[in-house]
């Protein structure tokens, strides 16, 4: 029995007790909040976080990370607009889509793995670069005449359901994210090279190969999220999903992720995607702005590090103290 509460993450814990007291709240107090129309706009607003999350969360874990991510997926959602604007079929757009997301996240990972570069200061720069690149191709214009296929995916509901289907590729992603990390060598090494890259490299891992890789993930999975953002909004602009990357490290990191690499897991990832989506729900049923709500969503965080940071002090004491008691004993 002890071994098994052990083995129980606080912080996920904590997290879903939180999840579940908000939820509690917004369906006692907050009108509308149960419907079936409400539950599914929030699952679907959230459909593009809940990508982009997945390979952030990969990305910490190594002690790298993509500030451009947001703009990897407004480029590719106009190359997307632009490509079905052409004449381009769906089935051959998305794919086209898919590869140019790639090539965007290859550059981040050759400057990073290749040049040595750090990746805070390269995706910052090319975080500019990709959405400029968006304004030139578009300018302040979008595309809004798309393929009745893609307007259906971006309104519609799965048949006899609320769930929308813009959260049906993270549905799909989610859990191959999750194996890879917790159940493959692969996540194994990616421990490893978060937890210290040089015992990593000395141990044989192919570090330079592995951030690369992580990098390309990343830019594939923007691109996803860049054609359901498109298709949820029914245009293409270069504007879009502007400043989405801090709502998407915030969630990682509230999600138990340490900014210091080498720790972390999906599942509170997952739960702290759940809560800020339920709370930036609850706070525009009560007609509250989008100002307010990243001035809530920043307090959140705050809140969760200095809490994190104070148990992960306790556990320390209490291993040492445990330490010091088997010694004597």
């Amino acid at each position: 029995m002890s071994k098994f509460l052990r083995s129980i993450d606080f912080w996920d814990l904590l997290l879903a007790a939180a999840c579940l007291a908000v939820f509690l709240y917004a369906a006692v107090f907050v009108p509308n909040f149960v419907s079936g129309f409400n539950l599914s706009q929030l699952a679907a607003s959230a459909s593009e976080k809940a990508l982009l999350i997945l390979p952030m969360t990969l990305l910490i874990i190594c002690r790298e990370i993509d500030l451009s991510i947001a703009s990897v997926l407004a480029l590719t959602s106009v190359i997307f607009g632009l490509a079905v604007q052409a004449g381009i079929p769906t089935f051959a757009a998305i794919p086209l889509t898919l590869l140019f997301g790639a090539l965007l996240g290859a550059f981040n990972g050759f400057l990073v793995s290749a040049l040595g570069l750090q990746s805070l200061v390269v995706t910052l720069g090319t975080m500019a670069l990709y959405r400029g690149i968006g304004y030139i191709l578009l300018g302040t214009g979008s595309v809004n005449i798309l393929p009745p296929a893609i307007v259906d995916f971006g309104i519609n509901n799965l048949p006899g359901t609320q769930i929308p289907w813009t959260i049906v590729p993270f549905v799909l992603l989610a859990p191959v994210f999750a194996i890879v990390l917790q159940k493959t060598a692969t996540g194994k090494r990616l421990y490893a090279l978060g937890g210290s890259p040089e015992v990593a490299r000395y141990s044989g891992i192919n570090t330079h190969r592995m951030v690369l890789s992580l990098f390309v993930v990343s830019g594939v999975v923007a691109a996803i999220a860049g054609v359901v953002y498109t298709a949820r909004l029914a245009n293409a602009r270069a504007n879009n999903a502007l400043g989405m990357e801090l709502d998407v490290i915030t969630i990682v990191l509230l999600g138990g992720v340490s900014v210091f690499g080498g720790k972390g897991k999906l599942t509170g990832v997952m739960l702290a995607l759940v809560l800020i989506a339920i709370i930036r729900n609850v706070l525009a049923l009560n007609q509250i702005g989008g100002d307010a709500q990243g001035m809530i969503i920043g307090l959140l965080l705050i809140g969760s590090l200095l809490v994190g940071n104070y148990w992960r002090s306790l556990e320390e004491r209490l291993s040492r103290s445990r330490a010091l008691r088997e010694t004597k004993g």
